[in-house]
């Protein structure tokens, strides 16, 4: 019955923050701040599906681990993404080998096609409610330019054996439920999730494994302490061989604060949605009827899906602030109708939006600022399996386990105009849904 029904509860008591996702996930499992001073082998900062599945993995090997979350579990891009279970990243698949190297680049490649694998056998193994839904996603082709983009992204896929196709204009509205696309990418190794539910899963996974999980409690400094770290928050003290750093675009970006060069080296670009009541039974039989997640290739991206009670969840790039609230709402509506023009009025039941750390060639990094300090970062949007794989990688380095990393170690190197950058992203998806609204 928990489940059942939207919950009056919500993060932070900011409504616009977490959305659909925090009134139909399970309660988050207890996790105190930290208070007191206390020695582990590995230190985790950072709550969310990277730093969550580095402390499970370690756990589960027998290392102490703590995990220090500022906030809340799930409270960054974890909890507030689209959930969308993708394989690989937004570059296509030659040009991430092209940048990274043949080597790296490969290996990437192998390591991020397979990562939607990862989170399904986590859910599995945990018993994780979390509503997920394996039957792939779908790349929406907008135009012709659309059409030969979703067709070359097939293709270097297929080359390396990916259960990938492109559909026709029929297929594809027999799937999506609408005449609207010419074309799309049917990617059977993705699926969706319910972002927040799984987060929260994979902490209550950690802490029975024997991860001590600590929220509410911010990291103030590092420092060494002869072959230790001591990591310092308002309530108590960590020593630890090894940290982990998993902040990625929620990171505290403030002089002094430890490792604020991981959220200046990422633009950031929010990204909202609206999620609708449950949609009535005739319309669920059309709209998107097998489940799959899908976005489209334009520029200002719209992405839409249905959750396990039937509501639909639209979204775009923008924020709900400065005026976006309004204007995103108008639009998403309007998109909607076009959409899906046989749907009738719709009524939104929330509206959410949180940051996606962007780099400047949307290839994400790793980091190994110190001794025995190490993290990965710069999603790009991608956030779900490429975290939940990257933390894997983590703790497999720490034991030992893993030699070869998927990305070459890189320092960090503050975006240029990120801050200009990122009032642009913020104003322009404003200037052309306002646009788009009124054509």
């Amino acid at each position: 019955a928990r489940r059942a029904r939207l919950t009056d509860r919500i993060m932070q008591n900011d409504p616009r923050s977490h959305g659909l996702w925090e009134m139909t996930a399970p309660p988050a499992p207890a996790t105190p701040a930290l208070a007191d001073d206390i020695d582990v082998d590995v230190v985790v900062v950072g709550g969310g599906f990277t730093g969550l599945s580095a402390a499970l993995h370690l756990a589960e090997a027998g290392t102490r681990v703590a995990v220090l979350e500022a906030i809340e579990i799930g409270f960054g891009g974890s909890g507030r993404n689209a959930g969308l279970v993708n394989a690989g990243m937004w570059v296509m698949p030659d040009d991430l080998a092209g940048v990274l190297g043949p080597v790296h680049g490969e290996r990437a490649l192998k390591l991020l096609g397979d990562a939607p694998k990862l989170v399904y056998a986590l859910v599995e193994k945990h018993g994780i409610d979390c509503e997920l839904v394996r039957n792939g996603t779908l790349h929406l082709a907008v135009g012709r330019k659309g059409l030969e983009e979703i067709a070359a992204r097939g293709a270097q896929w297929r080359k390396r054996g990916a259960p990938v196709r492109v559909l026709d204009a029929a297929e594809t509205a027999q799937k999506v439920g609408s005449t609207r696309y010419p074309g799309a990418l049917l990617d059977e190794r993705a699926g969706t999730i319910q972002p927040l539910a799984y987060v929260r899963g994979l902490a209550r996974a950690a802490i029975g494994a024997g991860a001590q999980l600590f929220s509410g409690s911010p990291v103030q400094s590092f420092a060494r302490d002869g072959a230790h770290w001591v990591v310092t928050t308002p309530g108590g003290r960590v020593r630890a061989e090894w940290i982990v750093v998993a902040t990625n675009a929620y990171t505290v970006d403030a002089a002094g604060v430890p490792w604020r060069e991981v959220r200046t080296e990422l633009v950031p670009l929010p990204y909202f949605q609206f999620a609708t009541e449950p949609l009535p039974a005739e319309a669920l039989a059309s709209i998107l009827p097998e489940r799959q997640g899908a976005w489209d290739t334009k520029q200002i991206l719209s992405s839409f899906r249905l959750d396990r009670a039937g509501r639909l969840i639209f979204g775009s790039v923008g924020a709900l602030r400065h005026g976006g609230a309004a204007v995103h709402r108008a639009w998403a509506l309007r998109a909607i109708r076009r959409i899906f023009p046989n749907l009738g009025p719709v009524k939104f039941r929330a509206g959410w939006f949180g940051r996606i750390g962007m780099t400047d060639d949307s290839v994400p990094r790793f980091h190994a600022p110190a001794p025995n300090v190490v993290g990965f970062s710069g999603y790009n949007g991608r956030g779900i399996a490429p975290g939940t794989v990257f933390g894997r990688v983590l703790a497999r380095h720490i034991l030992g386990q893993e030699d070869e990393m998927p990305l070459p170690t890189t320092s960090a190197v503050e975006a240029k105009h990120r801050g200009v950058k990122g009032a642009y992203y913020e104003a322009g998806a404003q200037v052309a849904h306002i646009v788009e609204e009124r054509a």
